[in-house]
């Protein structure tokens, strides 16, 4: 469309006298007739994969309505939080422990949607970043304070790291920009059940401070180091705030292997999946993905799934 850019460009109102201004009118309707000509021919073409596999553009001689347009709660507008939602009355009832915080490790739903979750903040691959913003990849991040500043020796069981630290908070406003939740993982990721009351409290409401100043955004959700809580910490992530303590019902390993806690070794609806920031992330990440998607299960936005599950 050069001849529509350089009439474009020749009736911009700054480079018009009041002598040529006529014909500034005359190149506007032009180019308005030339757009529409595009337009009828498809020159705007190319579809987005919307949540769950949906495309938000019809194909020539399809009905489909753009995801932007449709009622269905399993969408989601392009600029809006990624994943699938639950649809009405599709999520049972999370029962609370009184009035402490749900300690919560899948997501009572029959539909084959499962969760991704990543905790810590060692390995800052710009790789696993790109792959989450352009492909619209519904992830919750757990934050580690002394993992995304680097401070002390990462996890080696992933290997050598190339990307320990790379962009610090940096890195994680990227991730929450790309509209993924960045929660609670503590300062120090220290065995909370050795810890009394005061000490545990310390280290979730300081992680959830940092994450406020360094972020805009106050997390709501925990995820206690290696699994471990008990009832002083969920005294304390209440008294800091979080409103559920998040575990899990599989790992996932160096490779993208699954490691399941189920004696059946499958996926099942409702599954949250625990990853790490290793090294290799970009690539075990992609064959994760791929894996779930071939199973036929979809992914889900977790903080929708929790809404419906604990508003009642």
């Amino acid at each position: 469309m050069t001849i529509v850019a350089d009439m474009a460009r020749a009736a911009r109102v700054g480079d018009m006298t009041p002598v040529a201004r006529p014909v500034r009118v005359a190149a506007v309707a032009a180019v308005a007739v030339l757009l529409a000509g595009c337009a009828a021919n498809g020159g705007s073409s190319g579809t987005a994969d919307g949540p769950g596999g949906d495309t938000t553009g019809a194909t020539p001689g399809s009905t489909a309505t753009p995801a932007a347009q449709r009622s269905d709660a399993t969408t989601r507008p392009l600029d809006g939080p990624p994943g699938a939602v639950p649809r009405r009355g599709e999520v049972r009832e999370i029962q609370a422990t009184g009035s402490l915080p749900p300690v919560i490790s899948s997501i009572p739903t029959k539909r084959k949607v499962v969760f991704l979750t990543i905790d810590d903040g060692w390995e800052q691959d710009p790789g696993f970043l790109a792959q989450v913003r352009d492909q619209r990849i519904p992830i919750t991040a757990f934050a580690m304070r002394d993992a995304v500043e680097a401070k002390g020796t990462p996890d080696p069981a992933g290997g050598p790291g190339r990307f320990v630290g790379a962009g610090k908070w940096g890195y994680f406003r990227s991730l929450r920009d790309a509209h993924v939740p960045v929660e609670n993982h503590t300062l120090t990721h220290p065995n909370l059940r050795l810890l009394g009351y005061d000490a545990q409290r310390r280290e979730i409401c300081g992680s959830s401070t940092i994450i406020r100043r360094q972020l805009g955004t106050r997390p709501t959700l925990f995820r206690p180091p290696f699994g471990n809580y008990n009832t002083d910490t969920l005294r304390a992530a209440k008294n800091c705030g979080l409103k559920s303590v998040l575990l899990w019902t599989a790992t996932v390993q160096p490779g993208g292997k699954i490691a399941y806690q189920v004696p059946d070794k499958r996926l099942r609806p409702g599954d949250i999946l625990l990853l790490h920031f290793r090294p290799n992330l970009a690539r075990d990440f992609r064959i994760l993905v791929d894996k779930i998607k071939r199973r036929g299960f979809e992914l889900g936005n977790l903080q929708a799934y929790l809404d419906a599950a604990t508003a009642r």
